[in-house]
């Protein structure tokens, strides 16, 4: 939990609410496995001062994100990634789609083909794979 909510950060130039910035960070780190099954979370008061953002802000995410089955929390005792193991692999599913989305949406209003974008994201990954090695 220390030292893991301060790479969460809001941006005022993003136009969506801070809470749903919140969320999808909170999402992302749970995604990833940065934070696994039962993982508490930062308290709601603790993520607010360190994010600069209003109580009611940082509590209206963990709702939500409660609401979702994404955490769940136990009165007194704070805040925790929800048990199941398919917790952080539904939010990754759900993230991959819906960048696959945006962009098969773009290639569909710039004319790309199906081929194309294939042969496009093999390049891509091939070049990130390269670089990470």
């Amino acid at each position: 939990m220390h030292g893991m909510n301060s790479t969460l950060l809001i941006s005022q130039a993003d136009p969506r609410p801070m809470y749903l910035q919140l969320m999808e960070q909170i999402c992302q780190r749970i995604a990833v496995g940065d934070w696994p099954a039962g993982h508490e979370l930062p308290s709601i008061r603790a993520l607010a001062a360190d994010v600069r953002v209003s109580v009611i802000t940082v509590k209206r995410a963990y709702l939500e994100l409660e609401r979702q089955s994404v955490i769940v929390t136990r009165q007194g005792r704070g805040s925790f990634v929800a048990e199941g193991a398919d917790v952080g692999l539904k939010l990754r599913d759900q993230e991959l789609s819906d960048h696959l989305r945006a962009v098969a949406s773009l290639s569909l209003l710039l004319g790309v083909s199906l081929e194309e974008l294939g042969e496009r994201l093999g390049q891509l990954r091939d070049e990130l794979t390269r670089e990470k090695t």
